[in-house]
């Protein structure tokens, strides 16, 4: 028989019991209310403050592009301007060929990220869209948004993860602030770095400064980019399952080809010119002579009307490669700016001049090619069916999905940035963990 001493000293130890469990319980909840409120508070610092920087941008890039058109003479100081752009960053210690590469890696493997790079990015992007060089903007916005955030989680005393996370805040909102889709930049700063693997814990704070930064860049005269969109079918039928796959089969092989041009073309010109003054003056050089003989400017700067042209059905079919080589160039030699819009460029024109042939309607391919070929190198596809969503409102993202899917796939391990990992294979749920080519 147990006494009723025992009964009561077993009842008062399950008390003692659950009160501790409860207490830890409280305690674990506390712990993630205050990581919780932590995160708000670095978000909107994040967001207000690469949001200001990244309509800082627009506007500078706005003010270029507007100068370039006005006054044609300064394409002629396109390979002056890259000798400067070289000796700058030769007198900030820092290589020309890293950009965007060593954001992802900082992110990876927690590189610090001086804050030079910054105003370096900053002034160069706009100098190389004012005198002429094929480049983009998104590329240069990732690299500020991050070298901003990655410096101020530094000067927060943050932990080596939540250094990571809050890179990719800056990532996301400079990616937002600029091109005004903050779910597609929220998860590409999310998607990019390792293929196969979300930083989820990165979510929360990725979308809170996503969406503030683009809040602050529209309340201080940014803008939202969309494009309107025509000849999308009204029903997925057999006959356009085919034609739809087909098109995803050819923009993956375009993606790959697109990696491969930007790639060797930089070690073409390496390998030739090895002092990197000259050589980036050559490359200037020669985007200056190739729009001379072309006879016009389309190709210079990002070729945002040319988009806009090709959605509406219209390109030339040589557009998408001439825009490849510029940029490769442009890129390749060491001129800053970026990468992404000028793949929405190739992607789209590509999709306007040659999705007849699909049976598909110009500028209904021309949306699917611009999103396609950016999933193709940038192996990102949520990112890229969200940019569908942002960029069109989202008429036909099923058939989106389905082109996106085939060019994922089927566009091998080729990407724009070497720093890129593929953790998990793209044919079968087999970890390979090995970088882009």
């Amino acid at each position: 028989m147990v006494s009723a001493a025992g009964h009561f000293y077993r009842f008062d130890e399950e008390i003692r019991g659950e009160t501790l469990e409860r207490q830890a319980y409280c305690e674990k909840q506390l712990k993630n209310v205050v990581i919780f409120l932590r995160w708000c508070l670095f978000a909107v610092v994040i967001g207000v403050v690469v949001g200001a920087v990244g309509a800082a941008f627009h506007h500078a890039l706005e003010w270029a592009g507007t100068q370039r058109e006005a006054h044609g003479w300064l394409l002629y100081l396109l390979p002056f301007s890259g000798v400067a752009i070289a000796f700058w960053y030769a007198k900030a210690d820092m290589p020309l060929e890293r950009g965007t590469n060593f954001i992802l890696t900082s992110v990876r493997e927690n590189h610090p990220v001086r804050l030079r790079l910054a105003p370096a990015i900053f002034v160069t992007s706009v100098l190389t869209h004012l005198t002429g060089g094929s480049a983009g903007r998104e590329g240069a916005a990732l690299q500020l948004g991050g070298a901003i955030s990655g410096n101020i989680g530094h000067w927060m005393r943050l932990d080596d993860r939540d250094s990571r996370t809050i890179t990719m805040c800056g990532m996301a909102a400079g990616f937002a602030a600029l091109f005004g889709t903050p779910l597609a930049a929220t998860v590409f700063s999310m998607e990019v770095i390792s293929v196969g693997v979300m930083y989820y814990a990165a979510l929360f704070p990725c979308i809170l400064a996503s969406v503030i930064a683009h809040r602050v860049a529209l309340a201080l005269g940014g803008g939202t980019t969309a494009f309107p969109i025509s000849g999308v079918p009204d029903e997925v039928t057999a006959l356009l399952l085919v034609k739809l796959v087909i098109f995803g089969v050819v923009c993956a092989v375009l993606s790959a080809v697109v990696c491969m041009v930007f790639h060797n073309i930089g070690r073409l010109y390496q390998k030739y010119i090895t002092n990197q003054y000259l050589r980036i003056a050559a490359g200037g050089l020669t985007v200056v002579l190739v729009t001379l003989l072309l006879g016009t400017r389309d190709y210079n700067g990002a070729g945002i009307a040319v988009i806009e042209r090709a959605m509406m059905g219209q390109a030339q079919y040589t557009a998408f490669f001439i825009k490849l080589l510029l940029t490769a160039i442009t890129i390749g030699v060491g001129y800053k700016g970026g990468e992404i819009v000028p793949v929405l460029f190739i992607g789209a024109t590509f999709g306007a001049a040659y999705g007849g042939f699909f049976g598909l309607n110009p500028s209904f391919a021309a949306g699917l090619g611009m999103t396609a070929v950016f999933c193709g190198v940038t192996n990102s596809p949520l990112t890229s069916l969200l940019l569908a969503f942002e960029l069109f409102g989202g008429q036909g993202l099923p058939m989106f999905a389905i082109v996106i899917a085939v060019a994922y796939m089927l566009s091998g391990y080729y990407g724009l940035y070497r720093e890129q990992k593929i953790l998990y294979s793209k044919m079968r749920p087999q970890f390979i963990d090995r970088k882009t080519k």
